[in-house]
């Protein structure tokens, strides 16, 4: 049975597929990431790292696209600006098995910009239509849209309104919004995420000005209370920087969003399950420590949480068997539990 077939039977399915998501981050939401995060939520949808079309046209299109049927819903957000390079990417996305590709026009990096690609994609609406409507053309695969509300000093609502229906006439339907400016010079990407201000009512602003499509927003948000309170005026929420350092954060998202059972009842269950991950890497001959960063955040907010994670941090310990190490860091946390105690 197929990823859609399945939605599609499954109770609480009537929801959109956008509702809820993982944000795709650089460096961190690669394959092993998009396992961990699903033994914790099975709905949320999940987005691989930016890949650039350069790296998939032309390197390993294995190591950039292999990924585990457990992921599933999982999208493909791809970068670049050559339409037929996009159609190409957008037609391996299919052949993968992905369920969405999405074009990134909201990276501000530099490295991004010199490509010609991300944020500053947003000062040319007409090219990022162009790009849409090829890769439509190139696959039956939904084709997204993520970013901005502006960039640099351009922070009239009518820019990012123009910009969306420019592309939505290419038959784009779906928008994920970064709710701030992306300056293009003089901040670092860091920088990006934090001092240009979130500005929800732009994205809730789009929502009623184009009913018709589908709205998700992102930036800045942490908590269940608060994706409820954004849910209630757009369509989707995407969090970023907390569900990767906080992946507990994300263990009643589909019991309380979705209306389904939590695949996970405790965190001890989600280790259980994480162990089992790692001692098949390291079966294989795989390096497991490269992995277990993603999962480092397991335990926060426990006693004994700081001693867990030296434990698994310790590089001297990288080459024993997973089990092993998480032996020594349970009886770490545990006592720390009881010195808390």
């Amino acid at each position: 049975m197929d990823f859609e077939t399945e939605r599609q039977q499954t109770p609480g399915a009537g929801f959109s597929p956008w509702r809820l998501s993982v944000a795709p981050m650089m460096d961190w939401t690669d394959r092993h990431c998009r396992y961990l995060h699903r033994l914790i939520t099975r709905r949320t949808l999940l987005y691989t790292e930016m890949v650039t079309t350069g790296a998939l046209l032309h390197g390993d299109q294995g190591r950039h696209l292999d990924f585990n049927a457990e992921e599933h819903p999982v999208a493909l957000q791809l970068g670049g600006s050559e339409p037929e390079d996009l159609a190409a990417c957008a037609r391996l996305a299919e052949r993968w098995g992905y369920d969405e590709v999405n074009l990134n026009c909201g990276c501000p990096s530099e490295r991004v910009q010199r490509g010609a690609f991300g944020a500053c994609l947003m000062a040319e609406p007409q090219l990022v239509a162009d790009c849409v409507r090829a890769m439509r053309d190139a696959t039956t695969l939904p084709v997204t849209v993520k970013h901005r509300i502006g960039i640099d000093r351009i922070e009239s609502y009518a820019f990012v309104c123009d910009f969306v229906g420019t592309v939505a006439a290419a038959g784009c339907e779906v928008f994920i919004v970064h709710a701030r400016n992306a300056w293009l010079q003089g901040l670092s990407p860091k920088e990006n995420r934090e001092i240009p201000p979130l500005r929800y009512e732009l994205v809730a602003q789009l929502k009623r000005d184009f009913p018709h499509l589908t709205i998700a927003v992102n930036g800045g948000l942490k908590t269940a209370d608060e994706i409820a309170a954004q849910l209630a005026v757009v369509d989707g929420v995407m969090v970023g920087r907390e569900a990767y350092h906080e992946p507990w954060s994300m263990a009643r998202w589909d019991s309380r969003f979705f209306g389904q059972p939590d695949p996970a009842e405790s965190r001890e269950q989600v280790e259980e399950a994480w162990l089992a991950y790692l001692d098949r890497l390291h079966a294989t001959g795989q390096g497991w420590s490269y992995a277990m960063r993603h999962a480092l955040g397991l335990w926060n907010g426990t006693p004994g949480a700081r001693r867990w994670r030296q434990v698994w941090s310790d590089h001297r310990l990288k080459t024993l068997p997973p089990r092993e190490v998480a032996g020594r860091a349970t009886a770490a946390r545990l006592s720390g539990l009881a010195v808390a105690a």
